[in-house]
C-alpha cells in the first residue's frame, strides 16, 4: 500500500484532517486491518476501475464516504485501487454533505448517493488527470465550492473545539451552559451536525483520547491512563475499550492490527 499525504488548502483547514492519495499496487488485497471509532467522516474518491475497498464484509466498487463515529470498521483495500482520501476533523463534515450525519453514522454509503452525478464527473477527471497533485487540486476545488454554500453552526462548532481542547473537563452540562440550548434542541443539533447525542460524543471523545495515552506513553499504568483521560477508574476505560473497540486495552496495545 502506498499513501502520500498532501497538503490541505487553508481554508479547509478547520474542517479538513488530512488528504492522501492511497494506492494498492500489490498481486493481492492488502491485510484487513481493524480501525477504531474516531469520530470521523472519511471520503474515498477513487480514480482507477478497481475496486475500492472491502468494508465490514461489504465490497465498495466505487467512491464512498465512511462514518466511523463509536463502532469499529474492517478495512481491506483491493489489488489495483487508487483513490484520494479525505478525512474530516471530528465533527466537521457536515458543510460537506446535505445529509444529517445521523444518516451517515457508522455506515459506508456511495457518494453518487450523497453527491449525485457529480461524482461520476469528478471520478473522470481524476481519472485522466496527469499526476496526484492535479488529483488533490480537483479535490479541493470541489471542497471549495460546497464550503461557499455551507452554514456552519457556531455554537456547535465552539462545543467540539472545547470538547476537543479539555477532554476531561467538558461535561454535558457545561455544553447546555455554553450554548444556553435546550436538552432536546442541543441533541437535535448535535445528531444533525455531528451524527451522535451530545452525551454520546462525549464518551467516544474520552475513548479517543485515552487511545492516544495508550498508543503515546506506553510505560503508563491502565489506571493512570483512565484518570488522565476523564475516567472515573481503571474499570470504566476498559469497559469503554469493550464497548467502542470489542477489545481490552492490553490487546489493542499488543495487537499491530489496528489503527487507532
Amino acid at each position: 500500500m502506498l499513501l502520500q499525504l498532501y497538503p490541505i488548502h487553508p481554508n479547509l483547514q478547520p474542517y479538513v484532517k488530512l488528504i492522501c492519495t492511497m494506492e494498492c499496487n500489490e498481486a493481492k488485497d492488502t491485510e484487513q486491518v481493524h480501525v477504531l471509532p474516531d469520530a470521523c467522516v472519511e471520503l474515498f474518491i477513487s480514480y482507477t476501475e478497481a475496486p475500492v475497498a472491502i468494508i465490514d464484509q461489504q465490497l465498495h466498487k466505487n467512491s464512498m464516504v465512511n462514518s466511523r463515529m463509536n463502532v469499529p470498521t474492517s478495512v481491506q483495500m483491493r489489488k489495483g485501487s487508487g483513490c484520494i482520501a479525505i478525512c474530516f476533523q471530528p465533527g466537521m463534515a457536515y458543510p460537506f454533505f446535505s445529509h444529517p450525519m445521523s444518516t451517515l453514522n457508522n455506515n459506508s454509503i456511495s457518494l453518487n448517493d450523497i453527491w449525485g452525478k457529480v461524482i461520476t464527473e469528478i471520478e473522470e477527471k481524476l481519472a485522466s488527470a496527469k499526476d496526484h497533485k492535479v488529483r488533490i487540486d480537483i479535490i479541493q476545488a470541489y471542497l471549495l465550492q460546497l464550503l461557499q454554500h455551507a452554514k456552519p453552526d457556531l455554537q456547535i462548532g465552539n462545543c467540539i473545539y472545547l470538547i476537543h481542547k479539555k477532554p476531561a473537563e467538558i461535561s454535558l452540562t457545561k455544553l447546555h451552559e455554553i450554548t444556553g440550548y435546550s436538552q432536546r434542541h442541543l441533541a437535535r443539533k448535535f445528531n444533525q451536525h455531528v451524527g451522535l447525542s451530545p452525551k454520546e460524543y462525549l464518551k467516544v471523545n474520552r475513548f479517543i483520547y485515552s487511545l492516544r495515552h495508550l498508543k503515546n506513553y506506553p510505560k503508563l499504568s491502565l489506571t493512570q491512563i483512565a484518570y488522565q483521560s476523564g475516567y472515573f477508574d481503571q474499570a470504566h476505560f476498559i469497559h469503554d475499550c469493550k464497548i467502542y473497540a470489542r477489545h481490552t486495552p492490553k490487546e489493542i496495545a499488543r495487537s499491530s492490527h489496528f489503527l487507532y
